[in-house]
């Protein structure tokens, strides 16, 4: 299989890389980033990517939809790991892109633990009252809240449709409570020495349910990106994380 990174030069482009070049069913063929062309074959030309059967694309939220508008005109499927996929902007692009073939993935987060924790705490949410997610993420991040964050809350949202809250609590400063997903206050916390952190509490009265993923090295999102790549061409049109091919 041949493979395209987008936005190569980055911290995770590399990283990707990397990672698809070192696996033995994987062909790198393509590393693209318009703003580097160096000596180890990095292309600023993005129809390069055409002669890949997989691009993965780890660029930023303010350059991804004309990126994947592009690579479905090219033909190529597209394992999406960049932030910033909203509801509104996931239903964007399954307007853009269409059933297919090709296909496109689009994870909120390749971490396999990550993941299993947004499935538990979506499979808890009809069991408690309300939830309220923290995200803690390096002062390097470009969007607030993460991918992550919201996609985990508008899985609350949708398994539990009423939060059954009072608060009695009123802002004197606005944003203190967080910002509402569906109902769902999710709080985004940057710091230098945060990599990538979640926890979700769920509450009912006299209980309180937390489910925490902590993220020390961006190798932990590799298993994840490679097993994306493997198995995007079987996907159907547009697919959202990396659930399905976890069987969770």
């Amino acid at each position: 299989m041949k493979v395209a990174v987008s936005g190569a030069a980055g911290r995770m482009g590399l990283l990707v890389a990397a990672a698809v070049d070192e696996a033995e069913d994987l062909d790198l063929v393509v590393r693209y980033d318009p703003a580097t062309v160096d000596a180890r074959g990095m292309t600023a030309d993005p129809e390069a990517v055409g002669a890949a059967d997989v691009v993965v694309e780890f660029t930023e939220p303010d350059v991804v939809m004309a990126n994947l508008e592009r690579w479905r005109r090219l033909g190529v499927h597209a394992v999406v790991g960049t932030s910033g996929f909203t509801g509104d902007r996931i239903n964007e692009v399954r307007r853009g892109w269409g059933s297919g073939p090709p296909n496109c993935l689009i994870a909120p987060n390749f971490s396999v633990g990550a993941v299993l924790m947004m499935r538990f705490a979506e499979l808890a949410a009809p069991h408690f009252a309300a939830a309220e997610v923290v995200e803690l993420h390096h002062d390097r991040k470009v969007d607030a809240p993460s991918g992550t964050a919201v996609n985990t809350a508008e899985r609350i949202a949708a398994a539990n449709p009423s939060q059954r809250r009072h608060v009695e609590s009123q802002e004197v400063i606005d944003g203190a409570r967080g910002a509402a997903v569906h109902g769902v206050p999710v709080h985004g916390i940057r710091l230098p020495g945060l990599l990538a952190h979640q926890q979700v509490l769920l509450g009912n009265e006299g209980e309180l349910l937390t489910i925490r993923h902590d993220t020390t090295d961006r190798m932990s999102f590799m298993t994840g990106v490679l097993l994306a790549v493997r198995g995007v061409a079987d996907l159907p049109g547009v697919t959202v994380g990396i659930d399905g091919l976890l069987g969770v």
